[in-house]
């Protein structure tokens, strides 16, 4: 099998992994079968790759899971930006920062 060389220079769009997305979509699984989250949207863009969780699709997203690769040395690549655009986690690791969300979850299962 042969092997798949990157061109030299910045990547024209950022994306997620296989795993980080099977991550990420788990956790929306379970909030939409709690009735929380209706919709998604997924965006790559040049500098980020962003996921969307709506409530309903006409509003705007509750959360929004942003992957920024820039920042991997600074302040950590993942951030968890809540509604009204305030971020309410930034690391370096995917699980700590959907943490927040995952306990919210829990609370509202365990009700």
């Amino acid at each position: 099998m042969g092997t798949i060389a990157q061109f030299p220079g910045k990547p024209l769009q950022i994306g997620f992994e296989r795993l980080e997305l099977t991550r990420i979509l788990d956790l929306y699984g379970r909030m939409v079968a709690a009735g929380l989250w209706r919709d998604y949207a997924i965006d790559f863009d040049r500098d980020a790759a962003c996921f969307a969780a709506f409530r309903r699709a006409a509003e705007r997203p509750e959360y929004r899971i942003e992957k920024r690769p820039a920042l991997r040395n600074r302040q950590g690549m993942w951030a968890l930006i809540g509604e009204g655009g305030s971020v309410l986690k930034r690391g370096a690791e995917l699980g700590p920062v959907l943490a927040p969300v995952e306990r919210r979850l829990m609370k509202l299962v365990g009700e």
